[in-house]
């Protein structure tokens, strides 16, 4: 059987674009680590407001941006911009867009409150991937995807773009972090979702109700075809959820040997997955 070769990242922060955490530190360390092993990877993230561009030498890339995306009943312009991590050879693509990215901040305000339309920023963020992907004529094997701003990835993936060519046979791995939002997603967030291929028996367990990180998280695992516990301490909802969903499931790995154990659990996934 063919293995997997082609890994695409989709991550809501990376290292040195925005301070060291767990997830942006393993999204700027990772995909170099899988590079270095033999794969081809490509990277996403958002551009967030509190990026610097001239220092990190952001620029626009014209020809992938361009394109309206409706969310809401809302055109929100599309914009791609790419900079490169010369010690890593590894390209990253932004995610931007004024209404959703222009702010300088990630997720919450000075005073600490999460922004409220965070449901929204994710929806066009992970949309925006997709769309940016399918343009560059890349095929990704397998999709990694790293923290809730990434969570809608398997459902559009698995359902909007089941039959698309660049998704057809991609297999979904979702880690899971400790980065659980506090503020739920409105009611109206199961709305906002549908896309050509997504019906309401897809996202029934959220539909018409306040989304919390367990419920979110929780749809995310139902279309994946793998899960990373990536802390050491996640949700327990969450974890007993993923324990008894079926599906391969790599436990913490300490920063020794993360890489190693994601790269071998890469090729579980897709085995299990083309049984």
């Amino acid at each position: 059987m063919m293995k997997a070769t082609k890994v695409l990242y989709i991550t809501s922060e990376i290292t040195p674009y925005l301070p060291e955490s767990e997830i942006s530190t393993i999204s700027r360390y990772l995909p170099q680590g899988i590079q270095e092993r033999g794969r081809e990877i490509r990277t996403f993230m958002p551009k967030y407001g509190n990026i610097n561009e001239r220092r990190n030498q952001l620029h626009e890339v014209i020809r992938l941006s361009g394109m309206n995306l409706i969310i809401d009943d809302t055109d929100h312009p599309l914009i791609i911009k790419v900079a490169s991590i010369q010690a890593a050879r590894m390209q990253v693509y932004f995610i931007d867009n004024d209404d959703y990215f222009q702010r300088k901040a990630t997720f919450t305000a000075e005073d600490g409150t999460e922004f409220a339309d965070n449901d929204e920023r994710s929806i066009f963020f992970v949309r925006g991937v997709m769309e940016t992907v399918k343009k560059l004529r890349w095929v990704p094997d397998i999709i990694h995807c790293h923290g809730w701003m990434t969570a809608l990835t398997p459902l559009y993936i698995k359902k909007a773009y089941a039959d698309d060519p660049s998704f057809r046979n991609s297999k979904i791995v979702y880690s899971v972090y400790d980065d659980d939002f506090k503020q739920s997603f409105p009611e109206n967030f199961s709305e906002k979702l549908y896309l050509d291929g997504i019906e309401a028996s897809d996202i029934e367990a959220i539909k018409n109700q306040n989304v919390s990180f367990a419920d979110l998280t929780k749809l995310a695992m139902k279309y994946s075809d793998g899960v990373i516990q990536g802390s050491e301490a996640i949700n327990q909802d969450v974890l007993q959820a993923a324990q008894n969903s079926g599906l391969p499931l790599l436990t913490y790995q300490n920063p020794d040997n993360y890489i190693d154990a994601y790269n071998d659990f890469y090729d579980v996934v897709w085995e299990n997955a083309n049984k």
